[in-house]
């Protein structure tokens, strides 16, 4: 078992601690709960250069300082309630604080009333994975004929690497996760023109990875987090030193730091299909336009940045549809509704992923959503740097896993 110190502003968090506890025991994760003496708690927050307002939070503060005090400690858990701005700020204090003491990594989450089991599991997972497996992780070369694939909720992406080289790749709609996975491979090895029989091993990620893990007899299967922070630091060649990597994809989202090409914090997901692309798929068939043409369109918009432009009315995936239907039949112009779709899921990500975490430039965007322009330059203007979008960065996951299976 993993030691794990959550650190949060009570140490029976909201009712759900036994969920925690529960899941945690199921990826090999033991939670320990770092506490102070309360006499000590003043000295914590000059120590970190931070006091609440809530002594709850200033609490956790001090469970943060004192964990420094146990090596055996090997990653963290920052947890505060959704949409508490306090704890915002405090969770993103304690996360930069721990980052310039050590190197362990960290998971930035916000509990809502009712979380899925699911989603927890996910970023326990990706902990699990972040400290056991460092060592694969610091790979930067792909080696032999690996074939990568990633089962996502929308898509299925398979590329063929020799050499550190994509000699092939397939991409089409997840249906039959078994049946999509098949097709996408034999679509990246009849490009790469290579027989079956000379790949030297296979690897999976995705959603459905478990699944089609076993069906492939794959060689090495691992969670989104890990291997999607690999593959945009092997696409955009950035080995060495701090980066951020934003991964939107058909139905959630990933908002990962970076160093030296290895994830060490992250936080996952919105609170709505709305600020997927699942959302901009929709948006397009309302507008008439493949979805490969919607950034295109958008990009067209002539209104300028503080200038009156349209917006959607809602976050929520439907309403947000509803109100894009009103304003078409009201006279906005197509560009001007695609570009507010474009905004939309941008600002959704922006105010509740991006703002949870201090961003390190380079910004690096990957996954399907990335291909759409709009969305990358309203990033852009909210973050106030140029966005990277590498080559083949709808494939960051199945090139991640592609090279570190190569190291298996």
């Amino acid at each position: 078992m993993t030691k794990v110190a959550q650190i949060s502003c009570g140490t029976e968090y909201s009712g759900i601690q036994w969920m925690l506890n529960d899941i945690a025991e199921q990826v090999g994760i033991e939670l320990v709960y770092p506490e102070m003496e309360l006499s000590k708690v003043e000295l914590a927050c000059k120590e970190i250069g931070f006091e609440a307002e809530s002594p709850s939070l200033n609490m956790m503060i001090a469970r943060a300082v004192s964990m420094l005090d146990d090596p055996t400690i090997k990653g963290a858990l920052l947890l505060t309630c959704f949409k508490c701005s306090e704890g915002t700020i405090v969770k993103d204090t304690i996360r930069k604080y721990l980052h310039e003491k050590t190197d362990i990594p960290i998971i930035l989450y916000s509990n809502v009333e009712k979380p899925k089991e699911i989603e927890i599991f996910s970023r326990l997972e990706a902990l699990k994975t972040l400290i056991a497996r460092k060592t694969l992780l610091m790979r930067e070369k792909q080696e032999g004929t690996t074939i990568g694939v990633d089962s996502g909720s929308s898509t299925t992406k398979a590329v063929v690497m020799r050499d550190d080289e994509i000699v092939g790749e397939g991409w089409l709609p997840t249906t039959d996760p078994i049946k999509s996975a098949d097709d996408a491979i034999e679509a990246a090895l009849k490009e790469a023109g290579i027989p079956e029989k000379e790949v030297d091993a296979i690897g999976v990620t995705g959603h459905g990875r478990e699944l089609v893990s076993e069906h492939v007899k794959a060689d090495l299967s691992l969670e989104e987090v890990s291997v999607v922070s690999k593959g945009a630091a092997l696409l955009s060649k950035r080995h060495k030193g701090d980066a951020t990597v934003i991964d939107i994809g058909g139905m959630n989202n990933k908002l990962i730091l970076m160093r030296d090409g290895i994830a060490n914090t992250f936080n996952l997901g919105g609170i709505c299909g709305g600020s997927s692309g699942r959302f901009l798929e929709v948006a397009a068939h309302r507008l008439d336009v493949d979805i490969s043409k919607l950034g295109q369109l958008a990009m067209k918009s002539k209104v300028k940045k503080g200038e009156e432009e349209f917006e959607l009315q809602s976050y929520c995936m439907v309403f947000g549809i509803q109100s894009l239907v009103v304003a078409l039949a009201s006279g906005v112009k197509r560009e001007d509704v695609a570009a507010a779709a474009c905004r939309s899921v941008a600002t959704q990500v922006y105010e509740n992923q991006i703002r949870e975490m201090e961003v390190r430039p380079p910004v690096i965007f990957v996954g399907g959503v990335s291909l759409v322009e709009g969305v990358k330059r309203e990033f852009e203007d909210m973050l106030g740097v140029e966005i990277i979008v590498p080559p083949y960065s709808q494939h960051a996951g199945a090139v991640g896993i592609a090279t570190l299976v190569s190291g298996v």
